[in-house]
């Protein structure tokens, strides 16, 4: 009989990471990382080579991940919110005199960072909403001073491009059909004009992806004319517009990322992510290099960053069934450099592996997820929990998991759908989940575990949903909408109200408010049907036992989203558990917090699907309820 494999503590799971992103300098002489302070995420600085890194930032809260290098090669840049409200603002960080500036200290305001240039080093150019916080205007940052300077008026725009000489010369506008217009000029003083107008069904899939080195034309991703979307190159400068250059194309998956040259901007490979990410050059010079960096890992490859001269990569690879390892790779010298796993304890447990599946939904559409098996299990009667994504314009893909391997872990077969409206395989595929919010975008969830469940997998008594975001709002849709399938169900910042959810999304989504109106249906003129796709209105047929958790700060699926559905499961006296966290917003980014949900999660799926539990390393194999 196979070994039951050791429990992996939650700790080494969903506590902070050991290091994470690397990043090197502009210079490519130090090397920056993330890694815990006194148990709260930093960024690192040291030497290429040396061991004598040290932490620059000091946050003692949330902990910081997003950060970049700046091309004056003095400043680090990092991004920080307070309490999980996404009003994001930048920080910089001086590597010589080691003092941090706030840049831009602005009460409820979000910054976004629009671009940085090698050509351009004492300058970043930022977003802001401090006039209107509904759109972002683009401001000059000087960072040697901090000066700001306002250098684009917002007109609409929900993003924006700027070229090579840091001019703002591109941006998206959102048209009231859900549609969008990349507009553009050929300098700041001219008018915008139009370059191309999608309808909804390829907004999803189109956006400006760089301006060429001369400025002349505009790199983009785009499904006009296609079912997936492909990378194109269209002239911007005067007259009416060509038609888009195709330099790459899948015809059912949207190209997933695009690594351009520093200098001149040319598409130099792209990435189509399929069941895996694959790669193809575009560039001939870079194929022995693709070459030697695939052989150094057999996972999938994600370029992180690169020095200015483009000799020295970093890379990061992520497997199913082993932590992420990272890369350098000199391409003087075509080799690479194990530079280190971002939780290396991980290679002391056995993690499972993780397979990609296919089914036909009722209606006969082709639907792909993956399936994560219990290590050492008999692929038979599992309990089984079906992790839904979030977004839902997003997707599952594959690569190492935290959730997947604790669910196995536990015993558990852990089941991702990339339902109909999951992005990435087309925009027939996206537009096939609109208006399917607890339709058939719930069905095919129903039919992946049905699936599941006719092959022998799964135990069809105990089976459970789970997830966040839209995940968390298809846990509730589960528990009302079929609540016989399901045992119990885990509900992570979910929407209980569809209406009440696109009536109360922050400000700077406003602009993009037709999306959901197409996508999902308008509070204004069809509160009816909102009402009838949404898990509060149907919580008399709650039948099983949920676990929600939310947080306070949540920016996108408000505190009231959670509060009204246990208003009303206690009113009707029905089993749940509700835990609150008073500083996070949408998700949990502090291991404390996190280690406190996971903590609850599984002792919840223990006690209704039978699953093992950190804590009952005496008994492992606890017995389903009856």
């Amino acid at each position: 009989m196979a070994k039951t494999p050791e429990l992996i503590p939650r700790e080494v799971l969903f506590g902070n990471p050991e290091r994470i992103g690397p990043q090197i300098s502009p210079d490519g002489r130090k090397l920056a990382w993330v890694a815990p302070v006194d148990g709260v995420l930093n960024v690192w600085v040291g030497d290429v080579g040396s061991d004598d890194a040290k932490p620059v930032t000091e946050d003692r809260d949330r902990g910081i991940r997003q950060y970049f290098w700046a091309h004056d090669g003095r400043h680090l840049l990092y991004s920080k919110d307070e309490g999980g409200d996404e009003n994001w603002r930048l920080h910089a960080v001086d590597l010589l005199s080691g003092s941090i500036r706030d840049l831009t200290p602005f009460d409820g305001v979000q910054a976004q960072v629009i671009e940085v240039s090698r050509h351009h080093p004492e300058h970043v150019l930022v977003g802001l909403n401090k006039d209107n916080e509904q759109l972002h205007d683009v401001y000059r940052l000087e960072l040697s001073s901090g000066a700001l300077e306002k250098v684009a008026e917002n007109p609409g725009f929900i993003a924006w491009v700027a070229d090579r000489d840091m001019r703002v010369r591109a941006g998206i506008a959102p048209t009231p059909d859900g549609g969008m217009v990349i507009m553009v000029r050929d300098t700041t003083q001219d008018e915008w004009r139009p370059l191309l107008a999608v309808g909804q069904e390829d907004s999803l899939s189109t956006g400006p992806v760089a301006f060429s080195a001369d400025g002349a034309s505009l790199l983009l991703l785009s499904s006009k004319d296609a079912n997936a979307g492909r990378l194109v190159r269209m002239p911007v400068s005067g007259g009416d517009p060509a038609e888009p250059e195709v330099i790459a194309e899948d015809p059912r998956f949207d190209v997933a990322d695009v690594v351009l040259h520093p200098d001149t901007h040319e598409p130099q490979m792209v990435g189509f992510l399929r069941q895996r990410l694959e790669w193809e050059v575009l560039d001939a010079t870079l194929e022995d290099d693709v070459a030697a960096m695939r052989a150094l890992h057999p996972g999938d490859m994600h370029v992180s960053n690169r020095d200015d001269a483009g000799q020295v990569w970093l890379l990061g690879f992520t497997a199913d069934d082993g932590p992420v390892s990272y890369f350098s790779f000199d391409r003087r010298t075509g080799e690479g450099t194990f530079l280190f796993h971002h939780q290396p304890v991980l290679a002391d447990y056995t993690l499972a592996t993780t397979e990609p599946f296919s089914f036909t939904a009722r209606d006969g559409l082709e639907i792909a997820g993956y399936l994560t098996f219990p290590p050492g299990a008999e692929r038979r009667d599992l309990p089984a929990v079906l992790n839904v994504h979030g977004g839902p314009w997003a997707r599952d893909e594959w690569g190492f998991n935290a959730e997947a391997q604790w669910l196995a872990n536990r015993g558990y077969l852990c089941v991702q759908v990339n339902f109909r409206g999951s992005t990435g395989y087309g925009k027939d595929f996206v537009g096939a989940g609109d208006r399917e919010w607890a339709g058939k975008m719930h069905d095919d969830l129903v039919d992946a575990v049905s699936w599941v469940v006719d092959r022998g997998f799964a135990d069809p008594g105990r089976v459970a949903i789970y997830g966040g975001s839209y995940g968390g709002y298809a846990a509730l849709v589960g528990a009302t909408f079929t609540p016989d399938l399901f045992t119990c169900a885990v509900d992570i910042v979910g929407p209980s109200s569809l209406k009440t959810l696109i009536e109360s999304i922050p400000p700077y989504w406003a602009p993009m408010i037709a999306q959901f109106h197409t996508r999902v249906g308008n509070p204004d003129t069809e509160p009816e049907f909102l009402w009838s796709r949404s898990p509060l209105s149907r919580v008399d047929a709650v039948r099983i036992p949920l676990l929600i958790a939310q947080g306070a700060n949540d920016p996108r699926v408000k505190q009231a989203e959670a509060e009204q559905f246990v208003a009303a499961l206690k009113e009707k006296g029905i089993d749940h558990e509700y835990l609150l966290f008073e500083d996070e917003g949408h998700g949990f980014a502090k291991p404390e917090n996190r280690l406190r949900f996971y903590a609850a999660a599984e002792s919840f799926l223990a006690k209704h699907l039978g699953g093992r539990s950190e804590g009952l390393e005496s008994r492992p194999e606890v017995a389903p309820p009856a």
